[in-house]
């Protein structure tokens, strides 16, 4: 009964986004961006105000999703890619319809 008190098996699962055991240090860098930049758009897209904060944001979001995902290297990565790609593509258009690129 020594596997009650101390289970066997794999430890405890921690956030990451390495799961290959690789360390991809630009390919996160790219995917947490995009992840900023498309919850950014979107929060923005909101106000219209705000307008030419969530067009910029939202069309960097998007470019910069877009090649984190052709970088990307593990699924972790795609799903933070793929949030943030939408997240970017819906800021950027209620941007342009607040308004658009320029004041």
């Amino acid at each position: 009964m020594s596997h009650v008190i101390r289970p066997t098996g794999k430890p405890a699962s921690r956030l990451t986004l390495n799961t290959d055991g690789q360390p991809h240090t630009v390919q996160n860098i790219l995917s947490v961006a995009t992840l900023g930049l498309g919850l950014v758009a979107f929060v923005t897209g909101l106000s219209p105000a705000a307008h030419m904060i969530a067009a910029w944001a939202g069309a960097l979001g998007f470019a910069g999703g877009l090649y984190s995902q052709y970088l990307s290297a593990t699924t972790p990565e795609r799903v933070l890619n793929i949030v943030g790609i939408v997240a970017s593509f819906v800021g950027v258009a209620m941007g342009v319809f607040h308004g658009g690129f320029v004041p």
